[in-house]
């Protein structure tokens, strides 16, 4: 089966998981008789709250004889960090813009790390059926964002599309009214290159993202750059630094996977190899890092690791020491606030947590207001009590 591999990038309520809920029924994903929830993409909580997306998200649809595995990417330069590590598993992007509304700032801080990378755009005007809709003018503000980022002749060359998402049909006609979304699927197919990896070689891939599980551990999700891998292989874990070949043993931390996953619409399956080009989740390797490269036990060549932004501010967290302490929360000690803190630097590569003079305080750096307040409210949810200054 040949595969895709895209992100999608919109501004904050442009209607992108309102759109990649219609790709998902019209791809089959959903059987006929199944509820499902409005923007399944959003699944945290708090996403589905502020209407925003917060964390990067793997799924994949199938179309035709091709699997397009699509990233949920978030559209707020906060979360830069979880756009940084997206980006280096795809090879095409979808730019949504509202078309009344056109590129928003956001967008622009996201699209520029696609352009950089040298990843081709399709652009998607969603909402065109809005009363207020400015059709023709967005188109011309798209391009000259890409010509203000420097985008390439093939980047400037990027079809569009005129949708409306939530009523599921895309078209490159900008005066159409109706249809389905078969055009963007075509597009995405047609336009996208699949990804230009070494099914032969000896198995590499980079960790572009992280998740848990109570059961298997920490769990790496990547791209398949070279080779295939199964169940019960044995590979290499190698430490973070520059690309090379890594002769020193130290640097290789020796591994075997449990477990494999890809991604079929919004589940999780199991399967007992994958192949290059493949976005997979695997299990059983213990010191997985975002950046790491995990390869062949015979052919340690590391990647390209992933440069993140710097955090922009700090705040401290304190344990809460005022006349209230312990009314609201059940995590209240020092440990357990940094053990907690600790756990998020695992998946939050844009977060900064240090040690300070007092025992009971911790400086955290992050990329804006909303990083870190996003980081507060999940704890105070989780049961967390601490003061920040």
């Amino acid at each position: 089966m040949s595969t895709r591999n895209i992100a999608i990038i919109a501004h904050v309520d442009h209607g992108k998981t309102t759109l990649v809920d219609q790709m998902f029924r019209q791809a089959g994903v959903f059987r006929e008789n199944q509820a499902v929830q409005e923007r399944v993409m959003d699944s945290n909580p708090l996403e589905r709250e502020r209407g925003i997306t917060i964390l990067a998200k793997n799924t994949a649809v199938n179309w035709g004889s091709v699997k397009i595995n699509i990233v949920d990417t978030p559209g707020h330069a906060d979360f830069g960090g979880e756009v940084e590590r997206i980006l280096r598993m795809v090879d095409g992007v979808v730019l949504l813009v509202d078309a009344a509304e056109g590129p928003m700032p956001q967008t622009r801080f996201v699209t520029r790390k696609a352009l950089e990378l040298g990843i081709l755009p399709l652009v998607v005007v969603n909402k065109v059926d809005r009363a207020d809709a400015r059709v023709h003018e967005v188109h011309d503000e798209v391009l000259e964002l890409f010509m203000d980022l420097e985008a390439t002749d093939a980047q400037l060359d990027a079809p569009f599309l005129y949708a409306s998402g939530r009523d599921g049909w895309a078209s490159p006609d900008p005066d159409a009214h109706g249809g389905d979304l078969n055009p963007l699927f075509e597009t995405i197919v047609r336009h996208f290159p699949a990804p230009s990896v070494d099914p032969e070689g000896p198995f590499q891939m980079l960790i572009s993202t992280l998740d848990y599980s109570s059961y298997v551990g920490r769990i790496a999700i990547g791209r398949i750059e070279r080779g295939q891998v199964s169940v019960g292989d044995r590979v290499s874990l190698l430490d973070l630094g520059g690309p090379g070949v890594v002769e020193n043993d130290a640097e290789a931390e020796a591994a075997k996977v449990l477990k494999l996953y890809t991604f079929e619409g919004l589940e999780r399956v199991e399967v007992p190899e994958a192949n290059a080009g493949d976005i997979v989740a695997m299990a059983g390797l213990d010191g997985v890092e975002i950046g790491k490269t995990i390869t062949h036990p015979e052919h340690r060549e590391r990647l390209e690791g992933i440069a993140v932004e710097e955090p922009t501010l700090s705040v401290d967290f304190t344990v809460n020491n005022s006349p209230f302490a312990g009314q609201s929360g059940k995590y209240v000690t020092t440990r357990q606030v940094r053990e907690r803190l600790m756990k998020e630097l695992e998946r939050n590569v844009a977060l900064r947590v240090e040690d300070t003079e007092q025992p009971d305080t911790f400086t955290v750096s992050g990329r804006g207001e909303l990083h870190l307040t996003i980081l507060m409210e999940t704890m105070r949810r989780e049961g967390y009590e601490f003061q920040v200054s």
